[in-house]
């Protein structure tokens, strides 16, 4: 598989940097990071990996973000986590060689995030690992496996939340490696938030603010377990009976559930980004299974239950508007309830404040020249359990 190049970036006088990128949620992380990375004088290289590849998932995350084309497309496709994981680090191996940089910088905990931080790491390329220290404690997602040890790897821990600084130096990650920089989610999320609330897509839907709730599920603890699916799907009926649903849903999903689904709750088609926040920020209440909702829906100041037994993104919950349900159904149809209710009051936590992209170039700009050493745990330490 041979990585193919595409638009290249201007040369610039300062250190080069690998950016990587495969999965939607981590290209609205990459944009603020190549922003200021590039506005740092970093000579920057994009990578996309090709985790996700089509239109809905991608295409059109570059289109809404203004996210610049890919310098190099490693066109891994998708597949088991080990079928993924090894196409994207066979892919990766050669073009980090050929490009010799300084940093290689990913995102989140997908399995392109490990590939590339294992390549690096394995070719003695100092990496960075954007939204570090994140723990649900639930080793069974594959993705807390993939936090793990991409923390075990990367040199520059760059922290959401004062929780994820406390689990990094728990594990034995040396001090100078961690950095409480904010959340680079939220820079992209303030900078197109007015651009979103301004699409048409709640009147195309015959929504109006505050009329409906939003759902959406895609793990498939929820999605691929017939039992737990139709507990949830019980519950979604019972809160519909009360605030009618909408659940944009990728086709797979929806598939499982249209002849289930019950009356109250209507599929959409998958949205985009700006639409995305746009019925966020509309609805009365969200209820998810995904990590970025629980952290987009906390800065738009919006209730959110999610539909997990646990989070890797706690101050969600202590600083925001989230609350961990679970999959039982009264106890999911007794939260909502309650929310509608009475909904909790709009928080947001400290630094999620639309500049942690440009904290991470300064540190970069600093630990890159300066060298720091390159690893920043020391053998032996315990993981959280």
């Amino acid at each position: 598989m041979n990585a193919a190049p595409a638009q290249r970036n201007p040369p610039a006088a300062g250190p080069h940097a690998v950016v990587v990128a495969g999965a939607r949620p981590n290209f609205v992380k990459a944009k603020p990071v190549l922003d200021a990375l590039t506005a740092a004088d970093f000579r920057v290289s994009f990578v996309h990996t090709g985790q996700h590849y089509d239109t809905a998932m991608s295409g059109v995350f570059f289109a809404e973000l203004g996210l610049r084309e890919p310098d190099h497309h490693l066109r891994a496709g998708s597949g088991s986590h080990a079928v993924q994981t090894s196409a994207v680090m066979t892919a990766f191996e050669p073009l980090l060689d050929s490009l010799a940089p300084d940093v290689v910088v990913v995102f989140g905990d997908v399995n392109s995030t490990l590939a590339c931080a294992l390549v690096a790491a394995k070719a003695g390329v100092r990496a960075a690992h954007v939204e570090a220290g994140l723990r649900s404690g639930d080793r069974s997602m594959p993705e807390e496996i993939n936090r793990i040890v991409v923390d075990q790897l990367c040199a520059d821990l760059f922290a959401t939340s004062p929780e994820a600084v406390d689990h990094l130096r728990r594990e034995g990650a040396a001090p100078h490696a961690v950095h409480l920089v904010g959340n680079v989610m939220v820079d992209s999320l303030l900078a197109r938030r007015a651009e979103a609330l301004a699409r048409p897509v709640l009147p195309a839907h015959g929504l109006r603010p505050g009329g409906y709730g939003l759902v959406t599920l895609h793990r498939p603890a929820n999605v691929d377990d017939l039992t737990t699916l139709t507990g949830l799907l019980g519950a979604l009926g019972e809160i519909a009976a009360h605030c009618p649903l909408v659940f944009p849903a990728h086709p797979r999903t929806a598939a499982r559930v249209a002849d289930r689904l019950p009356a109250g709750v209507r599929l959409l088609a998958p949205v985009g980004y700006l639409d995305s926040l746009a019925l966020q920020a509309g609805a009365r209440i969200v209820l998810t299974d995904s990590g970025g909702i629980q952290e987009e829906t906390t800065v738009l100041g919006v209730p959110c239950l999610t539909l997990r037994d646990s989070t890797e993104r706690p101050i969600t919950v202590s600083e925001g508007t989230n609350q961990v349900v679970g999959r039982d159904r009264a106890v999911v149809v007794r939260a909502a309830l309650a929310v509608l209710d009475d909904p909790p009051p709009p928080r947001r936590p400290a630094l999620w404040d639309g500049h942690a992209g440009r904290r991470i170039a300064r540190i970069l700009a600093r630990t890159v020249t300066q060298g720091a050493e390159r690893s920043p745990v020391r053998p032996s330490s315990g993981l959280s359990r």
